[in-house]
């Protein structure tokens, strides 16, 4: 089973927790790519994941079987020679449209399974992932809240949630969907960025149950749960946003304690790491 997540060192509690929920429910070989960059703006500097805790991750997922594997992956010059300019200081971080440059870089395997740092693995993967996507370039989930709003038929949701995406690169490249993602996001301010773009490009996609990305409220048959913010409407609309290692927000608020055991298992290695 390829993996790939992307972000600075800001993503490495949930890189840890989801990857970790990954190798409780699966018992795949896990392939797992990190895409990472140096960047910093005139306001911030961002820092890089680094290779000292990528390896302490990959000696946890050696002991399941010494074939799995977790690979850190510099991609700062791939992103430097096509910036997303227009959208390199809007809400979301640089860091989120790093999955944008996965068909230039030759190690990224023909079919792999993109994962937000906020997706939690709940029941076993594997049914997903052997989807035959051979006619797709994207397989995933309407996004929750944006498939209500953006549609390119009036009477037909389409509009995908980019946080859980089965990919298939040979025909990404072969349609250049990435590249053209890429240079909309240069040149294009949009909210969500990464995610706009590849709704708007995306020709060949397979929409699949929300059980493979639950944006709401798990169930027991939720598979992939994904921390994404969510809203309230009464008494005033308002919006919720908590993530997998706030621990307390998550038992308290969300009264969630499906993954309590690997939450326990996710702060030994935290204090390992520090």
């Amino acid at each position: 089973m390829n993996l790939l997540y992307c972000g600075d060192a800001n993503i490495l509690d949930g890189l840890v927790i989801s990857v970790l929920s990954i190798l409780r429910h699966t018992n795949a070989h896990l392939h797992i790519y990190v895409f990472t960059m140096q960047y910093q703006n005139a306001s911030k500097k961002y820092e890089p994941l680094k290779e000292d805790n990528i390896k302490v991750l990959e000696g946890i997922i050696k002991k399941k079987n010494k074939d799995n594997y977790i690979k850190l992956i510099d991609i700062t010059q791939e992103v430097n020679d096509c910036l997303p300019e227009a959208n390199i200081d809007t809400f979301f971080t640089p860091y989120c449209m790093l999955r944008l440059y996965a068909d230039l870089i030759p190690e990224i395997p023909d079919k792999i399974l993109y994962l937000d740092n906020d997706v939690v693995c709940l029941k076993e993967p594997d049914d997903f992932y052997n989807l035959d996507n051979t006619d797709y370039e994207l397989v995933g989930v309407l996004d929750y809240y944006g498939s209500h709003v953006y549609k390119k038929k009036i009477v037909k949701k389409d509009y995908l949630n980019s946080g859980v995406l089965l990919l298939n690169m040979p025909l990404i490249k072969e349609t250049k969907l990435f590249e053209k993602c890429r240079l909309l996001c240069q040149k294009q301010k949009m909210l969500l960025p990464d995610q706009s773009a590849l709704n708007w490009y995306a020709k060949k996609k397979l929409i699949v149950d929300r059980i493979y990305n639950e944006q709401k409220q798990e169930d027991e048959k939720t598979v992939f749960r994904h921390f994404s913010t969510t809203f309230k409407f009464w008494p005033k609309i308002s919006k919720q946003t908590i993530k997998p290692w706030q621990i307390d927000k998550l038992h308290n608020t969300l009264k969630v304690h499906l993954f309590d055991d690997i939450l326990e298992e996710y702060k030994l290695i935290m204090e390992e790491m520090k």
